[in-house]
């Protein structure tokens, strides 16, 4: 099974500006998420930027650049520019890989393709256990509740499930939803095509269109480490000290 990974890169941040080219000892921080792309079995790895300052800095690491336009609101829509530019195959499995994730295990990535073939559901997506209470109800922490058959049954910044009982706290049940997708090039084209729906504009999270158009997802506990998203100073200080270099011997 092969499958291409495509990074939407932008330059805009509005919390962090240029966050993608923060040094991150030595490399800028996209050059850590490329490099472990490269490391999962993907046939192609694509940075899709808008920006030639992120262009430049890929193409000095050797990475396969693709500028798209200023105008996308979402990474969705920058890809669905990269299929068309580069014709890639309807039928090619696409795994979105977030710039700003420079510690997210190749076999993660791996894995969400691998589940999009398994499952012939329409999207694939991954989560994480909830660490404990706080998270879980932080708005900013994504929850995803899914079925037996690891279709999502909702994707919420509100903590669920809810306990309507306080003695019936589970914490088991409880994910984390990791922002990582992998669909088939038809329907990334197909999912433009789609009214965002309201659930999406209040929640502000894009896949709650697909689900409200009838559409399956599949959700499953990630294999590996996913690290922290960066979106903040405070969020690129812990990945520094998690990648800090270990100088002892």
């Amino acid at each position: 099974m092969g499958f291409s990974v495509i990074i939407p890169a932008r330059y805009a941040s509005s919390r962090l500006p240029a966050k993608l080219l923060k040094d991150i000892y030595g490399k800028p921080l996209i050059r850590l998420t490329y490099e472990n792309a490269m490391k999962s079995g993907a046939s192609q790895v694509i940075v899709a930027t808008d920006d030639e300052r992120i262009a430049q800095a890929c193409e000095t690491f050797g990475a396969t650049v693709c500028m798209t336009n200023k105008g996308h609101t979402s990474g969705t829509s920058r890809i669905a520019e990269v299929l068309t530019t580069l014709n890639i195959d309807d039928d090619e499995i696409v795994v979105n890989v977030q710039g700003d994730e420079p510690m997210l295990d190749p076999a993660v990535i791996d894995q969400v393709a691998d589940n999009l073939h398994k499952s012939q559901m329409q999207m694939a997506t991954l989560c994480e256990p909830i660490a404990d209470k706080a998270q879980y109800l932080d708005p900013n922490c994504v929850k995803v509740v899914f079925d037996k058959f690891g279709r999502a049954l909702y994707f919420s910044r509100a903590p669920i499930p809810y306990f309507r009982e306080a003695q019936d706290f589970d914490l088991s049940l409880c994910h984390k939803h990791i922002g990582i997708y992998a669909y088939r090039s038809a329907f990334i084209k197909q999912y433009l095509k789609m009214d965002s729906s309201r659930l999406e504009q209040v929640e502000k999270l894009e896949q709650l269109t697909v689900l409200n158009e009838g559409f399956d997802v599949h959700v499953e506990n990630a294999c590996g480490d996913t690290g922290f998203g960066v979106d903040t100073q405070e969020d690129l200080d812990k990945v520094l000290v998690a990648l800090a270099p270990n100088d002892k011997g």
